[in-house]
C-alpha cells in the first residue's frame, strides 16, 4: 500500500510539473496581431515548446489568423489555408514539434508584415530562440506587459496545486 501511495505521489508530482511548465504567448504582446508589429522581433528571445499556446489577440473587423505552409507564407498566400480564424482571439495549441507559419490574409496584410513564423522544440528538449522570419515592416516601440493570459496561466497553475493538495489529504499524507 506504501508503494502505491509513493506512486501516486511521483505521478502528481510528475502532472503538475507538465501543466505549470507550458506558456501562453500572446502574439505581439500588448499590441496584439496589427500592423506595425514587428513578429521576427517579437519571436527572437522566445523558445517555443510542444504544449505552449499562441494566443492572437486583433480587431475582427479588421485582420484574421490564417495557418499556412511555408510556401504560402513566403507568397503571403492564404489560398490553401490549414486553418483560419477572424474571432478577435484565436488561441493555437502548439502540440506538435516543427515550424508553424501564420499570416494576417487581409489583402496588403501579410506583405506589410503581418506574418509570424513559429518554430516549436519538442518539449523534452531545449533549444534556442525561434530565428526570425523576413518581414518589411520596421520594428515598432512596444513595451511588454504582463497580460491577463499570464494572470490566467498563474490560477490554473494555483487550481492545479490545490488539486494536487486535495489528492495527498485524500490519501492521508
Amino acid at each position: 500500500m506504501a508503494c502505491g501511495k509513493a506512486l501516486c505521489i511521483i505521478e502528481l508530482i510528475l502532472f503538475y510539473a507538465a501543466c505549470i511548465s507550458a506558456t501562453d504567448y500572446t502574439v505581439g504582446d500588448s499590441s496584439g496581431w496589427t500592423l506595425n508589429v514587428d513578429y521576427s522581433d517579437w519571436t527572437k528571445d522566445k523558445t517555443f515548446v510542444v504544449g505552449d499556446d499562441l494566443v492572437f489577440n486583433y480587431a475582427s473587423s479588421q485582420h484574421n489568423v490564417v495557418e499556412v505552409s511555408a510556401g504560402d507564407f513566403s507568397s503571403c498566400s492564404g489560398s490553401d489555408a490549414m486553418s483560419t480564424d477572424a474571432s478577435g482571439h484565436t488561441s493555437i495549441a502548439l502540440s506538435t514539434s516543427g515550424t508553424r507559419y501564420f499570416i494576417c490574409s487581409i489583402p496588403g496584410h501579410c506583405a506589410s508584415g503581418m506574418k509570424l513564423q513559429v518554430n516549436v522544440a519538442d518539449s523534452s528538449t531545449t533549444t534556442s530562440p525561434s530565428p526570425p522570419s523576413t518581414t518589411t515592416t520596421s520594428p515598432s516601440n512596444t513595451t511588454t506587459t504582463n497580460s491577463a493570459v499570464g494572470i490566467s496561466q498563474a490560477v490554473l497553475d494555483s487550481a492545479v496545486f490545490m488539486q494536487m493538495m486535495v489528492l495527498l489529504l485524500r490519501l492521508r499524507f
